[in-house]
């Protein structure tokens, strides 16, 4: 703990620990020296995880404390959580951190202070046995004056005594500033810890609360001119030709000012936010947001990194993957964010470390009240300098009289810093509208409508956003709109990824999906589901994102999440997992056709036509790099797999911003076989080079053969029994006739968050792997998983529950269940049954085939296989199986819990 050439002593190294009162006897590390910056967790100290441990947070499943499937995980050393990451310990209490330094003579005359930059939650500083002052910041370093305890040039103890129990904070117990489903409500100190002598007049100038000189810095880009605030004096610099500020120009300026006689390093940028009816402008350009939800969601360490390197991977791969924008759910980062922010360019909201819900109202005189009043000045008092520091919020989805209380403070807010635009809280669809935001965070107008009508590019959400859901006026909404945490589309587990839990939380839950999986036949499994659902899960994102995109007053959306959230029951939302890697099924490049600051958008009318029918698409332009580009050239291709089937090109000029209905492609669809043909859209935008691609498929209308030697009926009548003994071939068209898999509810997207969360709110199904390879999709083009061609076949299907069949068979089209209970499905089962050989499918087949051309052409496909020597099914059944799969039901999953999240309860009238 040397002083350096700055006056300035790091205590960073070895502190002895202590409780408060005596510990439980299961307690380890009381006494004992640890490492700061560090936490319990990273320390090794406290309780080891059981099932009494009382975690901050809100669990809505509680099938795992009473499920007897969940017996052994329960009873397992350690225990295995399926709902978050499991920390190696817990602690709820006072944990007292001690250590000697010694203060130079030298520094007598000037002011001491001790700097802790994040402690977790509150502190109380005692030095030499006499109290120095308390404080309970989550979000910004505390800072205390010691100078009258000090002893010069002697030995002097101080002990801070952390206290991470949430009920003085009062903030709510699933913000993510605080929760087990993130973070984790963690003991510690981490960044920064050190002792700094200071003039005591500048201490003096500064107060008490935080005697460190923090000057607020207001750059002019209009003059050059920087005025440097501080509480007793204001200087002013000057920058010759100032650049701007953006995410495309991420300058910084970095200064150094002599205030009383101390140098204070200053860094600002220039730029400028206004809002402009449903616009966000910047430096007085439009500016459309591409963001992501950052959930403070960091196993190695259950804290956010401290360091800007880390951070600066997280942004550069957030760019990599077309964003702009971070918004910090319930929580603010560190110091070290912002200034990786800066220097990406990256746009943050940072909010009140507070979800004000679930027990904790805003406005009802609860302390959470005075305490978010408090906090957020602080957090713009501490990081409002950085140009990065675009957006805030209050906080995420309050409850209570949250609307006045918002709006009253976002016009405290505006006219105590008005260097960057407030919303008063990021909220669901449900949600009030809070008409004193300057610009809104809301749901609503986002997903894509496909469980209603087949999908399409062409629609919208310009009504959403003139009249968003609750909102009262009669006249068109005039402030800028962003979609909250818009996605939300789950993939399957990555099961390899659990090596990568190196520190100190570790993913049990993924253990007991495996374990699902495997106990229901299906281990091998695992990979084809990831890399099917993630396709699905892709495309999804793909055409929500283009919806988004098109709309002529949308100001863009924040996604949940380009990253997986491992908490509220696993959310595997993430084309990237939690350390912000990729899974295997798609990568930046792909990404960024359909989210970037430039993108060419098709508008299908529908995605599968018939051969020789009129076929075209409009094209759309998205152009956020804030420049027109006229006489541009954007080619096209229609490829046939690797044969070129049509191509040419088109000039266009491109405005800024959004502008739809450019130019029409003929799309050929004068095919003699079912093809799946790709359309691929290029151009180069100012030297960069942008595409898009989509598949479509065309049909041919064919007869459907008829069928010989098949019996095909919709039950297993006695006809078909028949058939069966004596040695026939059976077509089973069960479509809406199963009870055996009627408890799963499948659409075509994927799960939504997670059903543990959601109390098995459907859809329950992530997609499906498809066989592809099987000789039943000779005559049926598909992938290996459910492109939109499979729309008609899979949207509201029923499955069928396999858990009778042999533990080895698999369906050629098998539907990906929940991995939180991995039922064994099908949509197609074949066997040999009695003497005779029987298909069955819950795929509609039969109804309504002179419009359903994809059902027609499976039809086809299924008899023309049946008729073939190919059809040779290899598992026997015993026919008690087939009919089961008629009468059989399977018992309900049980959620137990009375309590429901938010996005579940009665919605506003």
């Amino acid at each position: 703990m040397a002083a350096d050439a700055q006056q300035s002593i790091d205590l960073s190294g070895q502190w002895r620990v202590t409780t408060v009162g005596q510990p439980p006897a299961e307690f380890t590390g009381n006494g004992k020296m640890v490492t700061l910056p560090g936490s319990n967790l990273t320390n090794d100290i406290g309780l080891d995880p059981t099932l009494n441990t009382k975690w901050t947070c809100s669990i809505y499943d509680s099938s795992f404390f009473y499920n007897p499937k969940m017996e052994e995980f329960r009873n397992a050393k350690p225990i295995k959580y399926p709902f978050f990451l499991t920390p190696n310990k817990h602690f709820i209490g006072h944990l007292v951190y001690s250590t000697n330094i010694t203060v130079p003579e030298p520094w007598k005359g000037k002011s001491v202070v001790l700097y802790i930059e994040r402690p977790h939650i509150e502190t109380t500083v005692s030095v030499n046995g006499r109290k120095a002052g308390h404080r309970m910041s989550l979000s910004t370093p505390h800072v205390y004056d010691i100078t009258p305890l000090i002893s010069y040039g002697r030995t002097s103890r101080i002990d801070i005594d952390v206290y991470n129990g949430i009920e003085n904070v009062d903030v709510g117990q699933d913000s993510h500033s605080v929760t087990d489903q993130t973070q984790g409500n963690w003991n510690g100190i981490v960044g920064a810890m050190k002792l700094i002598a200071i003039p005591k007049s500048v201490a003096k100038a500064c107060g008490e609360d935080n005697p460190l000189p923090r000057p607020r810095v207001m750059a002019d880009a209009r003059t050059g001119n920087v005025s440097v605030v501080f509480p007793d004096e204001t200087m002013t610099l000057h920058i010759d030709n100032p650049q701007l500020w953006s995410a495309a120009t991420p300058v910084v300026y970095h200064r150094i000012v002599r205030y009383h006689g101390m140098d204070v390093p200053v860094a600002f940028g220039f730029r400028d936010i206004s809002v402009d009816g449903r616009h966000i402008l910047l430096n007085g350009k439009e500016i459309w947001i591409r963001g992501t939800v950052g959930n403070c969601n960091f196993p190695l360490t259950g804290y956010p990194p401290m360091d800007v390197e880390s951070w600066m991977r997280i942004f550069l791969k957030m760019k990599e993957y077309g964003l702009n924008a971070m918004r910090f759910h319930s929580y603010c980062p560190p110091e070290a964010a912002f200034t990786a922010a800066d220097s990406v360019g990256i746009y943050l909201q940072p909010e009140g470390p507070s979800w004000p819900n679930h027990g904790v109202k805003l406005g009802k005189g609860q302390p959470v009240d005075s305490y978010l009043a408090t906090e957020t000045r602080r957090i713009v008092d501490t990081y409002g300098n950085h140009p990065s520091f675009v957006m805030m919020a209050l906080g995420n989805e309050p409850a209570g009289d949250w609307v006045r209380y918002c709006n009253a403070w976002v016009d405290t807010m505006k006219s105590y810093d008005p260097r960057r635009i407030y919303c008063g809280a990021s909220v669901g669809g449900g949600w009030a509208w809070d008409s004193g935001s300057e610009y809104h965070v809301k749901a609503g107008a986002r997903g894509l409508d496909w469980d209603k009508a087949a999908p399409q590019s062409t629609d919208d959400y310009d009504r959403q956003i003139l009249f968003p859901r609750n909102y009262k006026g009669s006249e068109p909404n005039n402030s800028p709109v962003i979609a909250h945490e818009q996605g939300q589309w789950c993939a399957f587990p990555d099961l390899n990824e659990r090596n990568q839990y190196t520190g100190v939380y570790k993913a049990y839950n993924f253990d007991i999906f495996d374990k699902l999986l495997h106990d229901n036949g299906m281990a091998a499994m695992a990979r084809k589901f990831l890399m099917s659902s993630g396709k699905l899960q892709t495309l999804a994102y793909k055409f929500e994102t283009e919806r988004n995109l098109r709309t002529a007053d949308y100001s863009g959306f924040l996604y949940l999440g380009l990253n997986d959230y491992s908490g509220q029951g696993t959310a595997l939302v993430g084309p990237l997992n939690v350390f912000w890697r990729e899974k295997g099924y798609v990568d930046g490049k792909e990404w960024r056709e359909f989210c970037n600051d430039f993108v060419i958008m098709a508008e299908f009318p529908k995605f599968t036509f018939r051969a020789g029918e009129k076929a075209s698409v409009d094209i759309d332009f998205y152009n956020a790099t804030g420049e027109a580009h006229s006489d541009a050239t954007v080619g096209y291709t229609v490829t046939d797999g690797t044969t070129v089937v049509k191509q040419g090109s088109a000039n266009a000029d491109i405005a800024t911003g959004k502008t739809r209905h450019v130019f029409s492609i003929v799309l050929p669809t004068y095919l003699d076989k079912p093809k799946q043909l790709t359309l691929r859209l290029s151009a180069v935008i100012s030297g960069r080079s942008y595409t898009n691609h989509y598949d479509y498929w065309v049909y041919p209308d064919v007869e459907i053969a008829e069928a010989k030697g098949i019996y095909i009926a919709d039950s297993l009548d006695a006809k078909a029994l028949r058939t069966l003994a004596h040695g026939g071939k059976v077509l089973l068209t069960a479509a809406g006739k199963v009870s055996y898999g009627s408890d799963v509810r499948q659409t075509y997207l994927p799960v939504f968050w997670n059903t543990s969360w959601f109390k098995m709110r459907p859809p329950h199904t992530t997609g499906a792997y498809i066989d592809c390879r099987h000789p039943l999709f000779k005559e049926f083009p598909t992938d290996d998983w459910t492109n939109l061609n499979w729309w008609e076949l899979l949207n509201k299907a029923q499955v069928m529950n396999l858990a009778e069949f042999p533990a080895d068979y698999e369906s050629p089209v098998q539907p990906i269940d929940t991995w939180h209970v991995s039922r064994k499905l099908g949509m197609i089962v074949e066997a040999k049954v009695l003497k005779g050989k029987l298909l069955m499918t819950t795929m509609d087949i039969t109804t309504a085939l002179d419009r359903r051309i994809v059902a027609r052409q499976m039809r086809k496909a299924i008899i023309d296989y049946m008729t073939s020597d190919a059809f040779a099914p290899t598992t026997t059944v015993d026919v008690s199986v087939i009919s089961d799969l008629y009468k059989k039901t399977a018992p309900p999953v049980m959620m137990f819990t009375k309590e429901s999240p938010d996005e579940l309860k009665p919605k506003l009238k």
